[in-house]
């Protein structure tokens, strides 16, 4: 399994970015995937899911309204939309996808939001 994410960066408050995470060494099609953050000094936090076909999805209720998440099962991605984006989403981001046994993370893409 092998998770690679991008478009991270600096953006001031209120703007918005879109992360991408980029799958390979599974069938991408048959499993969840979701999206942790780690923000400076703090532990993990769970921020959203998408199921393997794209028609459910849920999220932390700090960014519900404001972050989408979706799926391209033909391009192997998985998307993290990030509107009106404050300075408490400045974090980490890192894709993941969970079996019995394990779970599974990229090297994570910086997010900053300041002004």
């Amino acid at each position: 399994v092998q998770l690679v994410e991008s478009g991270g960066g600096l953006v001031q408050p209120g703007g918005s970015l879109r992360l991408s995470c980029a799958a390979s060494g599974f069938t991408f099609s048959f499993y969840a995937m979701g999206w942790v953050r780690q923000a400076p000094g703090k532990g993990l936090e769970w921020v959203s899911q998408i199921s393997s076909g794209g028609g459910s999805t849920s999220y932390a209720d700090s960014v519900k309204g404001r972050f989408t998440i979706s799926r391209d099962n033909a391009k192997n991605t998985v998307y993290l939309q990030m509107n009106s984006l404050k300075a408490e989403d400045t974090a980490v981001y890192y894709c993941n996808t969970s079996r019995s046994d394990r779970n599974y993370r990229g090297k994570g893409t910086l997010v900053t939001v300041s002004s």
